[in-house]
């Protein structure tokens, strides 16, 4: 399956295909935000499977480095699946994930439906 630009309460976002290249360094973000880019999305919805397992070991700042991309483009990243293997490695993870998912710039979420979830306006009168 191809990258699918969607519009989940109107705002566009790149789903990425699950079998995409694997986003191992700065450049391959940045290839993926440069498709964003093209496409017109506000947000990019990257399978977990798809990020480097060093994306997980915050030592490697590679995570740090993916998500700044993001942000310099003033996109949104949302990691989309299960990634509990990669929360029994420490603390540090499981903190940005927290603080991450408070935030309005990168979500770790289970899967689609929970971003389409965080993409909905607030309910009137909030």
């Amino acid at each position: 399956m191809p990258d699918l630009l969607q519009h989940p309460h109107g705002i566009p976002v790149l789903q990425c295909d699950p079998d995409g290249p694997p986003l191992r360094t700065e450049a391959d973000a940045l290839d993926v935000v440069g498709s964003a880019l093209h496409h017109g999305a506000h947000w990019v919805a990257v399978p977990a499977e798809r990020f480097d397992d060093g994306f997980f070991q915050l030592r490697s700042r590679l995570a740090g480095e993916i998500l700044q991309k993001f942000a310099n483009y003033r996109l949104g990243l949302a990691v989309i699946g299960d990634i509990s293997r990669h929360l029994a490695t420490g603390t540090a993870l499981p903190d940005l994930i927290r603080e991450s998912n408070r935030g309005h710039q990168a979500w770790f979420l289970p899967d689609a439906q929970a971003l389409h979830d965080r993409l909905a306006p607030p309910p009137p009168g909030r």
